[in-house]
């Protein structure tokens, strides 16, 4: 599944100034890793987000995001935000910042 270039390259300009962060081809898109844990990344037109199990329910009430799904079995813990829950900077920002604090609560790899 091909990515959006142009969906990825905001996602980079959001995530200029992070210290540890790699970019990675993963899924057939693109993901972002800080210090070795995956913290976002977009699945074709959608952005994914490691928000972890505590928030997870929660997060799946809001508006855009479903679960990340691509066997057949969830991955409780990761979303998919829709495209017109990111379409604004403000909303594409706050999503990548969840998906950064969950990596940066994990151990480094």
């Amino acid at each position: 599944m091909a990515f959006d270039e142009g969906f990825a390259q905001r996602v980079r300009e959001v995530l200029t100034d992070t210290e540890g962060l790699a970019e990675k081809r993963m899924f057939g898109g693109v993901a972002w890793l800080l210090d070795g844990n995956m913290a976002v990344g977009i699945l074709g037109p959608e952005l994914m987000v490691r928000v972890g199990p505590d928030v997870y329910d929660e997060i799946l009430a809001e508006r855009g995001a479903r679960p990340f799904d691509v066997t057949g079995r969830p991955m409780r813990g990761w979303v998919l935000v829709a495209q017109d829950a990111t379409g604004e900077e403000k909303e594409l920002s706050a999503w990548i910042v969840r998906g950064l604090a969950f990596a940066r609560s994990l151990p480094p790899k």
